[in-house]
């Protein structure tokens, strides 16, 4: 299948009086049309950074992509000037952001934000936005779409909020959408709510998914591939079910293993991962996991291990067979 992004050796970067951080670190994906690929990883690990820069949202400066290239349809996003990205952000890629209090504009009412998009991309008339403007919010769940196009971002709960920007990041129907930590925020209650809306629509518009987020529960209900993140690097990648059933890396096993469980036996502890994730301000050097690992061996101290293939559509970064704890050759 044609990947709809083919993202290659993302290297992004931040000067800063302290030095240089080191947030994406060469970082590879496909995202094929219509599935849902998660992005998992403790907060730092470089999850939002890399799909911000997908969508040219870095701040310069003090951020920098150094190095590689992001491919949707044939054109190098990471290569385009503003106003081509403009043409593509919002309209062919859109992104819901974590916090929906700081992502929506105070003094604009949500009719005005939601038709401007629909106005600049698709060139509808001030009424064929604000029909189109009220049949989104309703389709999002929000009652009464109609008089709350002239409300303002403070007069919504946190969870409607939250589906007022899904509302606008799919007011283009774009064929990719970033959801970065859309739940993140909300009650447990509402958080379900908004992966059941965001799964239903992705489904009726054949629409691709990137979904961001550091808790594996959410994952196993939504996604078809899970990349998972450690100090800017992807160190584990595969579906979904082999990821659950078959964790390659000693951190996605950690991962798994801290997740309270309904079938858990009462005599079995939550594990927890010993240590703190590296400074970014270091360069990196070896496996970025060594300090943290149950496993490591000397050569994890030295050099980076690279992605190999586990299976067909498992690969994994890690110099140790985790079944055997020895250390693979080559």
């Amino acid at each position: 299948m044609h990947p709809l992004l083919a993202v290659n050796n993302l290297v992004t970067q931040f000067v800063i009086p302290e030095g240089i951080v080191y947030a994406v670190n060469g970082i590879s994906f496909r995202v094929n049309p219509g599935e849902t690929l998660a992005v998992v990883g403790e907060s730092g690990c470089g999850k939002s950074v890399s799909m911000l820069s997908l969508m040219g949202l870095i701040p310069t400066p003090p951020g920098k992509i150094v190095s590689g290239e992001a491919i949707y349809d044939g054109k190098n996003l990471l290569a385009l000037k503003d106003e081509e990205m403009e043409k593509i952000r919002g309209k062919e890629i859109a992104m819901v952001f974590q916090d929906p209090m700081t992502s929506l504009n105070p003094v604009l009412t949500i009719g005005k934000q939601i038709t401007e998009a629909l106005i600049c991309h698709l060139g509808l008339t001030t009424a064929e936005a604000r029909e189109r403007a009220i049949n989104l919010l309703d389709m999002v769940g929000i009652p009464e779409a109609q008089r709350r196009l002239e409300d303002y971002p403070h007069q919504f709960s946190g969870g409607m909020r939250q589906r007022v920007m899904i509302a606008m990041a799919l007011s283009c129907e774009p064929n990719l959408l970033i959801a970065d930590e859309p739940t993140t925020a909300l009650d447990v209650t509402i958080q379900a709510q908004i992966v059941e809306l965001v799964l239903r629509l992705k489904q009726q518009r054949n629409m691709a998914v990137i979904w961001i987020t550091h808790d594996l529960g959410v994952v196993a209900g939504i996604a078809d591939r899970v990349n998972v993140m450690y100090a800017g690097l992807i160190v584990e990648e595969a579906n979904v079910d082999e990821l659950y059933e078959s964790p390659n890396h000693p951190y996605t096993r950690g991962l798994l293993g801290s997740l309270p469980r309904i079938d858990r036996r009462r005599d079995r502890k939550l594990i927890a991962i010993p240590g703190s994730p590296p400074s970014l301000l270091v360069k990196p050097k070896g496996c970025p996991f060594r300090s943290r690992c149950p496993i490591g061996k000397e050569v994890c101290q030295m050099e980076a291990p690279k992605l190999r293939n586990v299976s067909e559509n498992h690969r994994v970064a890690c110099w140790i067979d985790i079944s055997s704890g020895e250390q693979i050759s080559g």
